[in-house]
């Protein structure tokens, strides 16, 4: 049996869809749906039972629960890289999954857990998932911090060569309409194009980088997926952090262009100013380096920019279809 926490989410849905795929499907989807739509996600997922985030916690400690448990994946968390209630943050990214990681270590548990790219800061340090240089680090928002603490945690009590930590980069995919400020610029370029026939994206406030020109490591969340689970069931792995991306640089404009090419539509983009209180917290630059994946035997290829946005929106998002629903 396998725990999957944020399970109602993106990349949580879509995992539990991967499962599905390897023919498994006694799995415990944990996640806190509120009023939120994410519950849509689940309607053509299969698995053994759901539960809510706070009563995860009050039952792992029962007696044989332990026993029956394969793995957690634990991508459940706040994402909100605007979130400003620091408070809310280090109880929902750093406590609960210290919590999870302990119980999972102490009872010899496969524990993979979300970290994310936001931990690598304004990339100067560059984009290597290398722990050696984790105290280096300067996440630039408190989400990225949020998630820095906890593998700096890890690292100090000895955990990390226990547990494996995935850095996420820009991920995208089906299963994120219920985001909402948060979905991909794939699904609201979109919605924009739908709706108006034009793109606007951030103006750049940096000379070397002309507008649109910004650059990402976009990931398609179908091969995201891939490469969590091949950590999961490739059991020579003992622990880290590990990179989930592209491991390509891609600008906003290459993006919005495969969009519109998806929708068989000119492209059409307007840049406008960028928020203030975005404007020294904004990454202009990130590439996953995706050599310690390969080095453990992951050589699966990847999807391209154009194909994976094309299959997003052709086969799902203007289909109003989410995984699971093939």
């Amino acid at each position: 049996m396998y725990i999957v926490t944020g399970g109602a989410g993106l990349i949580g849905s879509s995992i539990v869809w991967g499962l599905n795929q390897r023919g498994i499907e006694d799995i415990i989807i944990v996640d806190h749906l509120a009023e939120s739509e994410k519950w849509k996600n689940l309607r053509g997922l299969k698995y053994t039972d759901y539960m809510e985030r706070d009563d995860l916690l009050d039952v792992i400690y029962d007696d044989g629960f332990a026993e029956n448990l394969d793995g957690i994946i634990h991508m459940g968390a706040c994402s909100a890289t605007t979130e400003r209630d620091a408070t809310y943050l280090i109880h929902n990214n750093f406590e609960y999954t210290k919590e999870l990681a302990l119980f999972a270590t102490e009872n010899d548990i496969k524990f993979i857990y979300a970290s994310s790219a936001a931990t690598y800061g304004d990339g100067e340090l560059g984009y290597d998932d290398n722990e050696e240089e984790l105290d280096k680090l300067r996440p630039m928002n408190m989400y990225g911090y949020s998630k820095h603490m906890f593998d700096q945690w890890a690292k100090r009590n000895g955990l990390l060569d226990q547990i494996i930590g995935i850095k996420f980069t820009n991920v995208y995919g089906p299963n994120e309409l219920h985001k909402g400020g948060m979905r991909s610029m794939v699904c609201r370029a979109y919605e924009q194009i739908r709706d108006t026939g034009c793109v606007k994206l951030f103006k750049s406030y940096k000379p070397e980088y002309k507008n649109g020109e910004q650059m990402r490591d976009f990931i398609y969340v179908k091969d995201a997926v891939d490469m969590v689970l091949y950590l999961m069931f490739n059991f020579t792995v003992e622990g880290g952090l590990y990179n989930v991306g592209s491991g390509k640089a891609e600008t906003w404009v290459e993006l919005v262009e495969a969009c519109f090419a998806a929708m068989d539509q000119p492209t059409n983009i307007e840049y406008v100013e960028m928020p203030e209180h975005l404007r020294d917290r904004y990454q202009y630059y990130t590439k996953a380096e995706m050599g310690k994946l390969h080095s453990i035997g992951y050589d699966q290829p990847i999807m391209s920019l154009k194909d994976a946005i094309s299959d997003y929106i052709r086969n799902y998002i203007s289909q109003e279809k989410f995984l699971g629903d093939e």
